[in-house]
Order: C-alpha cells, then sequence, then structure tokens
C-alpha cells in the first residue's frame, strides 16, 4: 500500500499502488461434500441448508460419502504443483458423532493417499470447538477450518439465535489458530441486527484475527425459515442490492487492503433455494458486482493519495470483465476520478493497480 519514492524531487508520490485482489480459482479444484445440519444444535432463524445445497437432510452420512468417494475416484491423480481440495460443508462438522466423523476422515485419507486431492478443509461452529476434535482434524489430514460466526455483534447474534455471544466467537477463531490450523470465517451481512455499520465493524474484527480466508453470505429469505415469518409480518427487512454492493464493495476492499482473501461474496446459486425465495439480494452477477465496487472505491482512495488529477491506471488483466459494473453503471463515477478508456489499461502481468 506504500507509494514508491517521488521521482526527481517532486513533492508528491508520482506512483500509488493498490492491491485489487486476486482471479477466483476455478470451481473445480473443489469437491464439496454437503452434510446440511448434521451436528447443528438447532436451525438458525435465518437457514435453509437442505434448499441452499440440493442435498436434503444428512440422513445416511455413509451413502452421502459412498457418492463422494465415487465421482472423486473419476478425477486424474493430481499433478505437480496442481490443487485440489475436499471440503465438508453445511452442519457442525466438529460436532457430528465421533464414528460419522471417523467415516468423513477416512475418506479424506483415503483420497490423499490416491493422489485425487492435496487440501482439505471443514465448516463448523465458534461454540463447538473441543481441542482433542481439533487435534483429530489435524492428524488427519485438515488443513483449514472455516467458523460460521456470522457476526461478532451480540445484538445481531441473539436476534438470529445463534446461541453464543461475540466473545465465544472470537475465541473461537483463536481456538483453531492455536490448534495449529488455518483460519476461515464466514460473516452474514444484512442478517437481522446486522446494519452496514455493524457488518463493517464486524469485517474489521474479522480482519483483525489474521484469518487464511473470508466468506460473505448476503442473508436471504427462503420460505419456510423463521425469518421468512418476520418478513411476512414486517419485522424483518432485508438488504436492497444496492445496500448490499455499496456495504460489501467497501468491505471487499478492507480485506483486499489486508490481503486477505474473499473466497465467497454471494450464496452459490440452487434451483431448490432459488424456487423458495422471498427476498433478499440476490442478483446473477452480485459478486461482479461487489468487485466493481471495491475497485472504484480503491482507486477513489488512491486518486486521494495521489493528490493531483490522475495520469494513468494501470490493472490486473482480470479486472477487465467488471470494471464497469452491470450495464456500464459506474462509468460516470470513473470519469469523474478523471479516468475512463483512454488512460486505463490493463497488464496480464500485474498483480496489483498502478496509479499515476
Amino acid at each position: 500500500m506504500s507509494p514508491l519514492l517521488p521521482h526527481s524531487g517532486a513533492a508528491e508520490p508520482c506512483r500509488i499502488r493498490f492491491k485489487t485482489g486476486t482471479r477466483q480459482h476455478r470451481a473445480d479444484r473443489i469437491i464439496p461434500v454437503f452434510l446440511p445440519f448434521l451436528g447443528c444444535p438447532g436451525h438458525c432463524v435465518y437457514c435453509a441448508q437442505d434448499r441452499q445445497t440440493g442435498a436434503g437432510d444428512s440422513e445416511n452420512i455413509r451413502l452421502i460419502l459412498e457418492n463422494a468417494y465415487a465421482a472423486t475416484s473419476q478425477l486424474p491423480a493430481c499433478r505437480q504443483g496442481e490443487g485440489r481440495e475436499l471440503a465438508f460443508y453445511g452442519g457442525t462438522f466438529t460436532a457430528i458423532p465421533a464414528s460419522d466423523r471417523s467415516c468423513c476422515l477416512n475418506l479424506l485419507r483415503r483420497l490423499r493417499e490416491e493422489k485425487r486431492i492435496t487440501h482439505a478443509r471443514c465448516s463448523t461452529r465458534p461454540d463447538a470447538l473441543v481441542s482433542s476434535v481439533l487435534n483429530e482434524l489435524l492428524l488427519n489430514g485438515v488443513d483449514l477450518v472455516e467458523l460460521g460466526i456470522q457476526s461478532f455483534n451480540d445484538e445481531a447474534l441473539s436476534l438470529s439465535r445463534r446461541g453464543y455471544l461475540g466473545k465465544a466467537a472470537e475465541e473461537g477463531c483463536l481456538k483453531v489458530q492455536e490448534a495449529g490450523l488455518q483460519l476461515g470465517i464466514q460473516l452474514l451481512p444484512g442478517m437481522p441486527g446486522s446494519t452496514p455499520e455493524v457488518f463493517l465493524a464486524d469485517v474489521k474484527k474479522a480482519l483483525s484475527l489474521s484469518p487464511s480466508c473470508l466468506r460473505f453470505y448476503p442473508c436471504l429469505v427462503p420460505d419456510g425459515t423463521v425469518l421468512a415469518r418476520w418478513y411476512r409480518e414486517g419485522r424483518y427487512r432485508p438488504w436492497t442490492t444496492e445496500q448490499t454492493v455499496r456495504t460489501l464493495g467497501e468491505a471487499l476492499r478492507l480485506a483486499w487492503q489486508a490481503e486477505v482473501s474473499v473466497i465467497r461474496l454471494s450464496v452459490a446459486p440452487e434451483p431448490a433455494f432459488d424456487s423458495v425465495l422471498l427476498a433478499g439480494p440476490r442478483h446473477p452477477a452480485l459478486g461482479a458486482l461487489i468487485q466493481a465496487e471495491a475497485l472504484l472505491l480503491s482507486a477513489e482512495e488512491a486518486v486521494n493519495r495521489l493528490g493531483r488529477p490522475p495520469l494513468q491506471l494501470t490493472l490486473p488483466r482480470f479486472c477487465q470483465g467488471f470494471l464497469y459494473g452491470d450495464g456500464g453503471s459506474l462509468k460516470t463515477r470513473w470519469h469523474e476520478l478523471g479516468l475512463g478508456p483512454k488512460n486505463i489499461i490493463f497488464d496480464s502481468s500485474a498483480l496489483e493497480a498502478t496509479l499515476c
């Protein structure tokens, strides 16, 4: 983030560099195994994991694992330098019965031995962490634990019936890292009690804990949940798409600045889930819209630091696809910065942006 040294004795820096994140990894590098609701102590007010994952309740975990192995065994062994990751999503992995968890870890070890995968992760709750279980994960090849923190704000956690408060959420993050595992943090902007100000405070708290990655899941309202009833009664109002893009754009900018990857910016498309969705910020290009906002906010901050009209902006090539937002909606704001097609260039070798 530091500007380069000024040249020729100039009083102002000639160049400003800023982070733009990186191109997302290809989806086929993750092999998901969905265990919706398994191990969960209850259902949160917004939760519809069975529809969100399209997997249904995990009544027969062995069948789920057999299907996962059958699909994965068709993949070639990973080549030198290639990464492929097994991921146990949904439910509360560290709280499932020990015998079921053992079956999951047996699958993990087998796929590692066959070189079908190179890494593994699981998701769980911050209040479901026992040192012996964390050690078990580490010994069996789990690299990263994602915690469904959702928020560090006590009011938001209480309203959503998460069953823990912000202190326990933070302590859970520390337990994962102390066990020698990488930490992932999932946040839920727009959940009951979460204002843009609360969410941005959550992001800053999360970044202060030095996680390996973040996920942002804007809160949606699926039918059949407590949140759906509250929405119908007028007790809950979801964030608009515009509010979500603006707020998560700033959150993503902060993460770029801290060099922490944000690996998800919206709930993944799933027909069964979308068919019962009542309200919330759902847009087919929501992630790209958020990236576009974050890039523009980063450029605005850089222009302010530059202290004069910019001459040129060089961006990594992957930014070209989302630069101007949906239908060119951000062109005016870019032009107000003095930047446009004539002085924005794209460089395939660039890893960050350079403003001069």
